[in-house]
């Protein structure tokens, strides 16, 4: 989460003195190049923070009105689903990385890794937390406390 923070924070500071540093007739190249770089972290760390977070969107109000049997079953055809997606994330994006290595991003040959090399690392980090969630589900149940909101109200 603050790996997602520092690389937004940066694409920002970057995005913002790449304008500074053109209105005053002295770019700095460079600044290109990093904001790319911490755009792809940015997103692709934060993609891996909010699955953590169960953050996302994937069916979550269709489940929140679940309960039991019906629940435990929509909630972990999801994750394996997610699972399976990041299992892709894993194995072609470790693949696109090697081949990027022999690729290099001008003017300061940059090796196209740097950006990509995120993608099998996000996708590592979403199935180590979609195996987590099912495991913490199949032991405590997959209701949470933002549930509560479509409980009906207590008749007194």
């Amino acid at each position: 989460m603050v790996l997602c923070g520092v690389c937004i924070g940066s694409f920002t500071l970057c995005v913002f003195l790449d304008v500074v540093t053109r209105t005053i007739g002295y770019p700095w190249l460079w600044l290109q190049q990093a904001t790319t770089a911490f755009f792809a972290w940015g997103v692709f760390i934060g993609i891996a923070a909010a699955i953590r977070r169960n953050d996302h969107i994937y069916l979550a109000e269709i489940t929140k009105r679940m309960t039991g049997t019906n629940r435990w079953a929509i909630e972990t055809f999801n994750r394996l689903v997610v699972l399976i997606v990041a299992g892709f994330m894993v194995w072609f994006g470790y693949k696109n990385a090697m081949l990027d290595l022999g690729s290099f991003r001008m003017p300061w040959l940059i090796p196209l890794t740097v950006y990509t090399g995120v993608v099998p690392i996000s996708g590592a980090l979403v199935m180590l937390f979609c195996v987590e969630q099912m495991v913490n589900g199949w032991h405590n149940g997959f209701e949470g406390p933002e549930d509560d909101e479509f409980l009906p109200e207590p008749v007194e």
